[in-house]
């Protein structure tokens, strides 16, 4: 986590857990006085993708990497917006259906630098932080795919499919 004043930031191991995440216990500590919009995304893991019914995905992450990759993420963000606080956690390990597998949390003055920075934090993870997928679908098949979809627009161009 990423805050701006004396509040003191949260360790940097904490951008990568093998843990549950908590979206509301993150949330509850992610407030400041001068932030007026605080946004939180949380990144759920569905059923199906691509018509196939998933059963669990498994990520696994290059850690020296993407937590440097991570903080100076958020470190950007926070510089581009000004944000008060700024923090994302990204599961490891086996996340199973309706689990969170990744959390963004962006608090500032107003909510339109918000929300942009939280959509930024987000998109710049799941493109360039070393953090893999594998997808077992309930058939008992795997496939390692891609951590984004972010290109993949359906209909509406402000939409991202998956």
């Amino acid at each position: 986590m990423i805050r701006s004043s004396s509040s003191p930031p949260v360790a940097e191991a904490s951008y990568l857990s093998e843990q549950s995440l908590d979206p509301v216990g993150l949330l509850a500590n992610a407030h400041h006085p001068a932030a007026g919009a605080v946004v939180l995304f949380s990144g759920e893991v569905r059923n199906q993708n691509h018509g196939r019914a998933v059963a669990f995905l498994e990520y696994e992450a290059y850690q020296p990497l993407a937590v440097k990759m991570i903080g100076e993420i958020l470190a950007e963000a926070t510089e581009k917006w000004g944000l008060h606080i700024a923090l994302a956690q990204h599961r490891t390990g086996r996340v199973g259906i309706g689990d969170t597998a990744v959390i963004v949390i962006t608090a500032s003055a107003h909510r339109a630098e918000a929300y942009a920075a939280n959509r930024y934090i987000i998109d710049r993870i799941k493109h360039e932080a070393p953090i893999w997928k594998c997808e077992h679908y309930a058939d008992g098949t795997h496939a390692w795919g891609s951590n984004c979809n972010c290109h993949a627009v359906t209909g509406d161009p402000t939409r991202s499919a998956g």
